[in-house]
């Protein structure tokens, strides 16, 4: 049966490298200047999901920069929480004290777009966005965060766009089984759930399992960008087909309890061609995350299958390089590219080792 496979799309791939490793936000001119007023804040030294703050704001505003988002919306992503929201009670800037200076620092426009973020109802926008609860002109009228009676605002076109594609790049970065968990069932979570009940849920980080539920929302909103109104406002995310495709819900569950079988050694151990075909059939249900195909290279590598080795490695490099953030959250994005170009290499060259002691000598040498 024919597989799923991605051709890698060079400039994609050479926009990614340029974001490897901690110091590409050193080199962004746009982003560069609010590093020290960040930093000084502590957000390396708070807890967020999983990893820090530091590392999830640098995250989504990497995908953004990944996606070639204009600079307000880079400015968004890097700044997204700031001013705390319902998600979180991290309020790194008093947003009745401190506007005027972070006006002066990125600008009027741009402060906007943060403040707003931070203040709206996400879980209520995120409902409609699913939805399509939008106007012809595809605004968006919601409420603000607080108590009862809430205020109503009106989102224009741009600002529902803006926020849809920071938060494809927000959930990517963070959502994993723990927050799945706590979080069950998102945007309509189930409030009364006691944690004294749900103590094993509670317990971080947990198994780090991929979501089983996220990314189909991830894609529904992408597919929102699609709306008459909202399609040219900003560069498409180059994911699900530049948001084209929806993920089925049941597929998303299925590929990751597959993947997950897998990795867990949940599989017979002495020949691999069981594994083999479970990974296929995971690649099958959801060809938009790189992990499963990645593992699935290595895989093939190990039983001569070179050929089909290196497209899947080629494959899972084109998933990598689109997302900027990793879905499988053991470790960290540029690790798994690290690790897929190692495979490709081996693929292309016929050089994967028979040895199980040389997998620890072998570097990329390009």
């Amino acid at each position: 049966m024919n597989m799923p496979w991605n051709r890698l799309d060079a400039d994609l791939f050479e926009r990614a490298q340029a974001l490897l490793g901690e110091e590409w936000l050193a080199r962004d001119a746009d982003l560069a200047p609010l590093l020290p007023v960040v930093l000084e804040r502590g957000v390396g030294q708070d807890w967020h999901k999983a990893g820090t703050f530091r590392h999830h704001l640098a995250g989504v505003a990497r995908s953004l920069a990944l996606w070639r988002q204009p600079r307000d919306i880079r400015l968004l992503g890097l700044l997204h929480s700031v001013y705390g929201n319902a998600f979180v009670d991290l309020v790194k800037f008093d947003a009745g004290s401190e506007r005027g200076r972070m006006q002066a620092l990125i600008g009027e426009a741009a402060e906007h777009l943060v403040y707003l973020f931070c203040t709206m109802s996400r879980t209520q926008f995120v409902q409609k966005l699913l939805a399509g609860e939008l106007a012809a002109d595809g605004s968006m009228t919601l409420h603000r965060n607080g108590p009862e009676p809430r205020q109503t605002i009106t989102l224009t076109p741009h600002e529902v766009a803006a926020f849809a594609i920071v938060s494809m790049a927000d959930s990517m970065e963070q959502w994993f089984s723990w927050q799945e968990d706590i979080y069950s069932r998102f945007p309509h979570v189930d409030g009364t759930r006691q944690q004294s009940v749900h103590w094993a849920a509670s317990l971080w980080p947990g198994p780090m399992r991929p979501s089983s539920r996220m990314l189909g929302q991830i894609a529904g909103l992408g597919l929102a960008l699609q709306h008459p109104g909202l399609r040219e406002r900003l560069p498409l995310p180059p994911v699900f087909g530049q948001c084209s495709q929806a993920l089925d819900a049941g597929a998303e569950a299925a590929a990751v309890a597959l993947y997950w079988s897998v990795v867990q050694l949940d599989q017979p151990l002495v020949d691999a061609d069981a594994a083999i075909a479970t990974l296929e059939q995971a690649v099958r249900l959801n060809p938009w995350v790189g992990e499963p195909q990645m593992v699935l290279a290595q895989l093939y590598l190990g039983a001569g299958r070179d050929a089909e080795a290196a497209l899947a490695a080629e494959s899972a490099l084109q998933c990598f390089s689109a997302w900027g953030n990793a879905w499988d959250k053991r470790v960290q994005w540029d690790a798994w590219i690290a690790w897929t170009r190692i495979l490709l290499q081996s693929a292309r060259e016929g050089s994967w080792p028979q040895r199980l002691d040389k997998l620890n000598n072998i570097a990329l040498k390009q």
